[in-house]
């Protein structure tokens, strides 16, 4: 336990022995007898000045209060949820600091009282000296089912072991910073949490912050490079379509959607962008991250892997013929991405009101297809809780390991049959891009009417 000694060392700087008031505003002039005489108020004498010795017993219990705040903190760590331990933590932590440095200005003649008080600042279990993770396996039951496990690390026993089954191999590597489940266990916890280094490598029993960090990011590599498979665009299209075609989209092989992630500073732009497909589950099928904060996605789709590689997956499949028109497999794509042969947007300047159009129609059934976008990155950020908050600049290159790291675990819960939690059930709702005004494709135009058409003559609804 780290601690900081109070009153042992007197303050380098001339001490004084009274904590002065502040003077009331309004001058130094006294009032005289006969201007009180004459009805006018006198002004107010000034209360005696607090002595150190009158403020030493309030600091006394102040700081005895903190310290047996941070031993409750930490002996019912078990018992709290990790967002209540990290809230309190950080306040009770934040106190300790402040306290100890108030302390540190008293005159050391003062202190005589307080020089066996020490304030603790980091808070740790009276009973036991292991980590708060083997305490929490110790007591987690070996049979039936444990909900900690899915607040803590958001899975359950059976999906943390089966992934930690998964990395590992790659876990091994670097044995300095602890074993792989204590890694693994640390990485989801930050993960899920946004927990500080310093919180996770105390929690964990890491030697440190800087192990805490590097067990954090070795994760995230081996769950890209181990997991990678799951993102499943071109080895299961099938199983893609038949799903878009019960949304009455025949032929669709997913929706593609944007998502912002914050950044301090101008280094990005503000912020970081994620390009990502997605099946009809909720699974993503390709994601591509790092473009730059004040990029458009019409200029991020012609850079990415899956433009280039459109024409060999999507042309891989047969067309259906809808009212005389071939109809290639196709991706869904927002307002403001471009209209092409293979990713359908929304009609423009639909009158809202006619929800008989064809058009209506179609836009309808898009829009319910681009909620899986939306939503999917939602439940990314609401289970990942670190990528809610906003990276600092230097971390900012790391930041696109981390996203995809987060989307493959996403992917990983959906194949376990891990459902959300019901307190993160939450879709953040994405900042909006804005409209691609270039020319529509005239193929695309084509296509998109037979869809259409399709769609308005089988009685396409809404559900």
């Amino acid at each position: 336990m780290q601690q900081v000694a109070v009153g042992l060392t007197p303050p380098s700087l001339k001490a004084e022995h009274h904590l002065q008031r502040p003077t009331p505003m309004g001058g130094g002039k006294r009032h005289s007898s006969a201007a009180s005489t004459s009805g006018k108020k006198s002004r107010p004498s000034p209360s005696p000045p607090f002595t150190a010795d009158d403020l030493t017993p309030v600091l006394s219990l102040l700081a005895s209060a903190v310290s047996l705040s941070l031993r409750f903190l930490s002996d019912s760590d078990l018992l709290l949820l990790p967002s209540q331990t990290l809230s309190l933590e950080s306040s009770l932590l934040s106190s300790s600091f402040s306290l100890s440095r108030l302390l540190s200005l008293l005159p050391s003649s003062s202190l005589q009282s307080l020089q066996t008080l020490a304030l603790e600042t980091s808070p740790s279990s009276s009973s036991s000296s292991s980590s708060w993770f083997l305490r929490f396996l110790s007591s987690s039951s070996s049979h039936g089912f444990d909900p900690r496990w899915i607040e803590v690390f958001r899975m359950s026993k059976p999906s943390f072991y089966l992934l930690l089954q998964h990395l590992s191999p790659s876990l091994l590597s670097d044995p300095s910073s602890g074993p792989p489940d204590h890694k693994l266990g640390a990485a989801l916890f930050r993960l899920a949490h946004a927990a500080p280094f310093r919180g996770v490598a105390r929690r964990f029993g890491l030697p440190s912050p800087a192990a805490a960090c590097r067990a954090f990011y070795q994760v995230c590599k081996a769950v890209a490079d181990q997991l990678g498979h799951l993102f499943e665009l071109s080895s299961d299209l099938q199983r893609v379509v038949q799903g878009f075609t019960w949304m009455s989209l025949p032929n669709c092989c997913g929706v593609l959607g944007f998502a912002r992630f914050s950044v301090e500073g101008e280094l990005k732009g503000g912020s970081v962008i994620a390009q990502g497909l997605v099946d009809s589950e909720g699974r993503f099928l390709d994601v591509s991250v790092g473009w730059h904060g004040s990029m458009t996605p019409a200029q991020i789709i012609t850079r990415t892997k899956l433009y280039k590689a459109q024409h060999v997956v999507l042309a891989g499949g047969p067309p259906v013929e809808l009212n005389g028109v071939s109809v290639p497999r196709y991706l869904l794509g927002s307002s403001c991405c471009p209209l092409l042969p293979w990713l359908l947007t929304p009609f423009k300047m639909v009158d809202s009101r006619s929800s008989s159009s064809k058009d209506s129609i179609f836009n309808s059934v898009h829009a319910r297809g681009m909620e899986l976008a939306d939503r999917a990155f939602g439940r990314v950020r609401a289970r990942w809780q670190l990528l809610q908050t906003s990276w600092k600049e230097d971390c900012a290159e790391a930041l696109p390991y981390v996203v995809v790291a987060s989307c493959l675990l996403h992917n990983y819960l959906i194949k376990c049959s891990e459902p959300m939690p019901d307190e993160i059930e939450v879709c953040v709702k994405e900042l909006k891009f804005l409209d691609f005004e270039g020319k529509e494709d005239e193929a695309g135009e084509r296509i998109r009417d037979a869809l259409a058409s399709h769609m308005s003559l089988s009685g396409a609804m809404l559900d």
